[in-house]
This record gives C-alpha cells, structure tokens and sequence, in this order.
C-alpha cells in the first residue's frame, strides 16, 4: 500500500493517448512506442467490437473506462489475443486482461514482443510471464522507455537482486525503470557511502542494501539531497549514527520519503503529548521509529482511539509500538481479549501488539491457558489408604 502513495509520477505508456505529430514515419528501436489519435473515426471500429465479442470481452466496460479505443481505425485485437494464447493464458484470461487494460488493442505486435522479451529476462518461464501480465495487465502494457528498462533490469541482476524481486518490482514499482541507468547506480552508491559512514561494515552491505531494496524499490526516486538532508536532521536530534542506522533499516528507507520539517512536528507532538524530555523522546522513538513516519493527525486519532478504549497514556508510552495499529485493529483485539476475560487496559500492552499472525498465535496461547486446570505436577498427593 505505501508503495502506491509513494508513486510521483504517472507512466508514459506503450500506447500514448496524446494528439501529437509524428516525427518520423518508421518506428525506432526500443523506444517509447508512442500512438496517436490522429487515425480515431468518428464511430466506433465495428471490426475491433466483433473481434472484442469474438474472445468474450465485455465490450461494456471498455466503453466505460477507455472507450476512446473502440474508434481507432487500427487495432491489434486478434494478435494480441494471439501472443498471449502463445504464452499459455485462457480465453477467460485473455478477456480479463483486454478488459482491465484496453490500451492492449493498440498497441503494435512489434511493441509487445519488445516487452515480452524484457519480462522474460526476470521470469522462469512463460507460465509465470502470463500470470503476471494476467495479474498486472497495466504495468506489462506500460513503458517510457524500452532501453532504460533493458538496462536497469540488468543492472540490478548484476547487483545480486533475484529475478522474482525484479519481476514485483516491474508489476509495482515500474517508476524505478523510468530513471536513467546512471540514476540509480548514483543512488546506490550513496546508499552504500550512507551505510558506511553510519558505522556499517563492509562484509555487511551487500545484505542490508538488497533488504532495503526489497523492502522499498521507491527509494531510489529519491534525491541525493533529500537522503543526506534527512540523515544530517536525524544526528542533529541526537542520535547516535548506529541509532540513525537502526531507525533506517526498521523504517524500510520509507524514512527518506518525508522532510525534516514533517519528522519535527511528529516529534514535538510526541514529546508535549507524552510529556519526555530529550532523552526520553529519543528512547521512545527507537522503541517505535513509525512515530517519525506518522503524521501528526495521524498520532492524534490512533492516541485518542486508544484512550476511549481505556488505556492511559502511560501504557502507550511503555509500549509505543501499539500506535502502530489501526483505531478498528485495536478495537478488533480488545473485543477478542475481552472475551477471555482478559482486561487490557489493566495489564501490560505487549498482548496487543503485532502483526495478525503473531496475534492470533498470542491469542491463542491465552486461550489456551484459560482452558487449562490449574495443576501443580509436583505437588504431593493426598491419598488415603
């Protein structure tokens, strides 16, 4: 989800929708395969709506979201259909994928196979290629340019990135190919020199620098400028570069995505709201490094949600991760605690915490203890003769 907020731009893609004159009659090699809408009809392309009608696609939903591709006079309906039946996708699958993105019609076979081969630089086979196109039809039919991608593929191969991280980063984070090659090598580096002089090893790097890219591919959109400013902002607050280096790597490098300015004000808000001095605020944010993420709004109703539920600004203080969770997560699991009778705002906060799985797994070791007669099995037994 946070990979979607963090988008900046919107992809020029495979097929432009923009009126614009061509420069040249022939197509060039691996570049941004550009449309015009300078051959639309005025009516709708009755070939492209039977052959639409002939895969089973409902014409209905083109119309209501890309109409504008139902009057081109040239369409590629039949050899899209064509390629991906190669590929291995159903007759259900291909209508799926016609519908979800209707720029696929228009877009030359010359374009698509260009795209193909590029995909399949990350795939095992044709089978994962297709789920992926069926999954993600808009990333697959989207490009600025085919050479830049070609070349940022393989430079991330070449930096030890497996083949199914780069295939998610194609599907979820096409931005990070949109940058120039020399782009992201200058923000790697940086990354590197970063981690270094944050007190970092050597032997370490390679792990810690594919984790984080993993994690957050967003973060090389970001400006050489922007990650030294955050990082100067953070020593200046006080903390040790192992601290900076800890909050970094626990925040998933979303850190670099906010400005000094909204970090201050999450963290006045936190210091006034629970009452700490410096060294308690810096205690309370290594505890919980989303309180430099999170907004003050945000502090503000997921605190508030928390005090209506009847926990003291004590407990959350002793416990900060809790303010990770939603006001509707914690009023989910009080309810589930409750039912055991166990009462949250009088205990400790721990029970609370943690991702679904961790506390499903908490909440069903309490259940089960709840369950259980108390028995000591050490205890001697009376028994009468």
């Amino acid at each position: 989800m946070l990979w979607k907020l963090l988008l900046r731009s919107q992809p020029c893609r495979l097929c432009s929708f923009r009126k614009m004159p061509l420069a040249s009659k022939s197509r060039p090699p691996l570049a941004c395969f550009v449309y015009t809408t300078d051959h639309q009809s005025n009516q709708e392309n009755k070939r492209t709506v039977e052959k639409l009608y002939k895969f089973s696609v409902d014409v209905r939903k083109i119309r209501r979201s890309k109409g504008w591709v139902l009057f081109e006079k040239e369409t590629y309906v039949e050899e899209t259909a064509d390629v991906l039946q190669q590929l291995g996708a159903n007759e259900a699958a291909i209508a799926g994928i016609l519908e979800r993105c209707p720029e696929a019609i228009v877009c030359s076979p010359a374009a698509f196979n260009t795209q193909r081969a590029l995909w399949q630089l990350v795939c095992k086979n044709e089978q994962e290629l297709v789920k992926l196109i069926e999954q993600f039809p808009e990333s697959f039919f989207t490009v600025k340019d085919q050479e830049t991608q070609r070349l940022n593929i393989q430079f991330f191969q070449e930096l030890g990135l497996k083949n199914v991280v780069i295939s998610r980063f194609l599907t979820t984070a096409s931005n990070v190919f949109h940058n120039p090659i020399e782009k992201n090598k200058q923000m790697i580096s940086i990354l590197q020199e970063s981690y270094l002089n944050l007190g970092g090893s050597e032997a370490n790097m390679k792990v810690w620098l594919l984790k984080l890219l993993s994690q957050n591919p967003f973060i090389l959109l970001n400006s050489s400028a922007a990650i030294k400013e955050t990082l100067e902002f953070l020593q200046e607050q006080g903390f040790a570069n192992s601290e900076v280096l800890q909050l970094l790597s626990k925040l998933k490098g979303f850190l670099f995505q906010l400005c000094p300015g909204s970090i201050q004000n999450s963290m006045s808000f936190s210091k006034n709201t629970f009452k700490c001095t410096d060294h308690d605020l810096k205690q309370l944010v290594l505890k919980c490094p989303a309180i430099l993420y999170y907004s003050v709004p945000v502090l503000e109703e997921r605190i508030q949600g928390l005090l209506e539920e009847g926990i003291s600004i004590g407990q959350i203080k002793e416990t900060p991760m809790v303010l990770e969770l939603t006001p509707q997560i914690v009023q989910y699991r009080i309810r589930k605690l409750n039912s055991l009778g166990y009462r949250i705002k009088d205990g400790h906060l721990g029970n609370l915490n943690g991702t679904k799985k961790e506390f499903e797994a908490n909440f069903g070791k309490i259940q089960a203890k709840k369950g259980r007669p108390l028995f000591n099995p050490v205890a001697p037994l009376n028994v009468e003769e």
